[in-house]
């Protein structure tokens, strides 16, 4: 049998037929050799057996939601608990999938925290929901790479159409939408986000100024602002020390005052410094601190410098009018982000990112090497989302956004909302009531 199986092993080696194959499956132990090369007892993606293994996965999912509460929210286990549970090196023979998923809830689920249980209070709610699971199923089953128009039409256009929707619905000026000179982008996460319109906003200023006079720029925040500012700066070569965490104080509720900025920025041009970027943040992730946009905008359109708003948290609540004043200034800002997986019932990975001036990104980020050249993307007529974003490769994330807007719908988006922030007045009010708490900062969202 051992002679038997490297005879044909050779064949197959110096090119036996496919066809041949076909008629003459060749055994190799207890496993069969496909036509595609692959080996085991079943197709790579056979669509029977993936029906069939999906429905188990899909089954496994409903009960772990189903009993989610019962389990402890942060995982139980110590460093190091995994590699005493699991073998030292990879399965030399197929497992069939019933017994993977034995060992996901016998030995992944204790090591996991459990971001959806509703006893989960820690950060930002990862929200999910059934339309953000069906979307991104579709994703991952299509499983296009959508860098440009040409590799999936679909994937662009739609993107295109729902990062319009969603900025009407947030009432984003027109600037901010294809519709009016703009657009809108699907990043992966904020620190993404950022970290583009920085390098948009370094590649502006050094063209005014000169490539070399990098170490002049200077970078803005609050110290409530997140760290991927000071991250993005950092990747994009802006000087480590030329960061600015402008001290807040509780008298404002922790946000940044426009006096601040005006004075930490002219205090860096006597020191003969740029000012390149300023990031204002709609709901910090320590205290949920509001930036006064308007102000902050003004102040900044004096000295040229970029300014993004970061709404990552607090973003999706401003749908909802009595929450848009929020983000009254906007209009002054050159970029504006949230993201949908924090509050908006999509899954993770799924941050929005509009820019007034489009070609900001693209002069920044796009590369265009011969094997990504094609008729569509020279007509100037499409968008080609690699020059958009860090990456070329990209996921066709707008599927399961496009199924949470179609759904749920406006309203009902809305109504679910406001009733997390009716959870939280409620609380609030509970809380004021006992002297051995304080509320520290103004509760203006959850």
């Amino acid at each position: 049998m051992k002679n038997m199986v490297q005879s044909k092993m050779f064949r197959v080696l110096i090119g036996l037929s496919s066809s041949k194959l076909k008629e003459e499956p060749l055994l190799m132990g207890s496993q069969e050799i496909f036509e595609n090369g692959f080996s085991g007892t079943i197709k790579p993606l056979d669509p029977e057996e993936f029906r069939r293994q999906g429905h188990l996965v899909i089954d496994f999912l409903a009960d772990y939601y189903k009993n989610v509460e019962k389990y402890p929210v942060r995982s139980q286990v110590e460093p190091g608990y995994l590699k005493k549970r699991v073998p030292g090196s990879a399965p030399y023979d197929p497992e069939p999938i019933e017994e993977i998923l034995c060992d996901v809830k016998k030995d992944i689920i204790p090591g996991l925290t459990h971001w959806q249980s509703p006893n989960y209070f820690a950060y930002f709610p990862s929200s999910g929901s059934i339309a953000g699971f069906l979307g991104e199923m579709l994703s991952t089953g299509f499983n296009i790479v959508g860098f440009n128009w040409m590799s999936s039409p679909a994937a662009t256009e739609l993107e295109s159409i729902v990062m319009d929707w969603l900025g009407k619905m947030l009432k984003l000026p027109e600037e901010f939408l294809f519709s009016g000179g703009g657009g809108g982008v699907m990043q992966g996460t904020t620190c993404e986000a950022i970290l583009c319109t920085v390098v948009a906003a370094r590649d502006q200023m050094l063209k005014k100024i000169g490539r070399d006079e990098i170490n002049k720029l200077v970078v803005y925040g609050s110290d409530q602002t997140h760290s991927a500012t000071q991250k993005a700066a950092q990747i994009a070569g802006i000087n480590p020390e030329n960061f600015r965490a402008i001290a807040t104080t509780k008298a404002n509720a922790f946000g940044l005052t426009a006096q601040a900025l005006r004075e930490t920025i002219e205090s860096d041009i006597e020191s003969g410094l740029v000012p390149l970027f300023l990031c204002a943040t709609i709901g910090t992730t320590s205290s949920t601190a509001v930036d006064p946009l308007g102000p902050l905008c003004d102040v900044a359109k004096e000295y040229g410098i970029w300014v993004h708003v970061d709404a990552a948290y607090a973003g999706s609540v401003c749908i909802c009018p009595e929450y848009r004043h929020f983000l009254n200034g906007v209009e002054n800002a050159d970029s504006f982000s949230f993201n949908a997986h924090k509050w908006f019932l999509t899954t993770l990975d799924c941050c929005c990112l509009w820019v007034k001036n489009p070609s900001a990104l693209v002069k920044a980020l796009s590369t265009y090497p011969e094997y990504l050249r094609n008729k569509a993307s020279e007509t100037k007529q499409v968008v080609d989302y690699k020059d958009w974003q860090i990456t070329l490769s990209r996921r066709f994330r707008s599927l399961k956004l496009w199924l949470v807007l179609r759904s749920y719908d406006v309203a009902n988006l809305r109504k679910f909302l406001r009733s997390h922030v009716k959870m939280a007045k409620n609380f609030e009010g509970l809380i004021g009531m006992d002297k051995r708490f304080e509320v520290v900062v103004p509760r203006n969202f959850t």
